[in-house]
């Protein structure tokens, strides 16, 4: 249980801080410059919730289109995510074709984060069995 729950917390600041980066990178993402990191933390939680309960039924309604698209379609996907995400935290308005790149520079820090925080893991279980 609290190996869950620290998973939790390293994916709600991987997710805050993607966000937050995506947001830096693209001019169409408003937010409150004065609340950056409430709103940002917030949407990261936000969107660490979508990505658990939501995007899995996302993905087998959208299944045939991904495949069709031989996975493009996951971009479409990513996007929607991310633009409810802005639909529900105060404070954070992001356009629906701005989700979609926010989604993608999401998706690429979430790859490379996750085969860094892996590896550590990885390297860190080779030494206590030694």
């Amino acid at each position: 249980m609290q190996k869950q729950f620290l998973l939790f917390l390293l994916r709600w600041l991987l997710n805050s801080f993607s966000l937050w980066v995506a947001a830096s990178l693209l001019t169409g993402v408003e937010y409150d410059p004065g609340e950056v990191l409430l709103t940002f933390l917030l949407a990261g939680v936000v969107l660490t919730i979508i990505n658990a309960v939501i995007r899995p039924i996302l993905l087998i309604l959208s299944l045939p289109a991904i495949v069709l698209s031989l996975g493009l379609f996951m971009l479409i996907v990513n996007g929607v995510l991310i633009w409810l995400v802005g639909l529900i935290v105060p404070g954070l308005e992001i356009s629906f074709w701005e989700s979609i790149i926010a989604g993608i520079i999401v998706s690429v820090l979430n790859f490379v984060f996750t085969l860094l925080v892996d590896y550590d893991w990885e390297s860190s279980k080779r030494k206590g069995k030694r």
